[in-house]
């Protein structure tokens, strides 16, 4: 009986500390950086698999990038307009056009249904265009 307990606690630790090692960032640019028009954006993502939209498999989605944007909560739907651009195809990098001005970018990760994960799988930088 004790080594069963003592296995169902090391799986719950080991599932508990794999979800806290998920994690989206941006490859390029880095927070900060100033970078004129085009420039390009990479996404990474730890702990999950980057699938396309429509795929629901369990531990995967793909990104989104939102300009001047909050990230969106838990379980809604990531918007498709000009400040919530989409990228269902399951790309991990895109060139963005912006004219001069400073921005805050961010990064949602969502399932294969636009949902989004939340704050959590989502990543914020500040870049200037000049």
């Amino acid at each position: 009986m004790m080594k069963k307990l003592i296995a169902a606690a090391a799986f719950l630790t080991l599932g508990a500390s794999a979800y806290a090692q998920q994690s989206v960032s941006f490859v390029e640019p880095a927070d900060g950086a100033t970078v004129t028009s085009p420039f390009k954006v990479k996404f990474a993502v730890s702990g999950m698999d980057v699938k396309p939209a429509g795929d629901m498999t369990a531990n995967t989605g793909h990104h989104h990038l939102l300009i001047n944007a909050a990230p969106v909560k838990a379980g809604e739907v990531v918007p498709a307009d000009e400040h919530h651009i989409h990228f269902g195809k399951g790309q991990t990098e895109t060139e963005v056009k912006l004219p001069p001005g400073t921005y805050t970018l961010s990064m949602q990760f969502a399932n294969g249904l636009h949902q989004s994960y939340g704050p959590g799988m989502a990543k914020d930088i500040k870049i200037t265009v000049k």
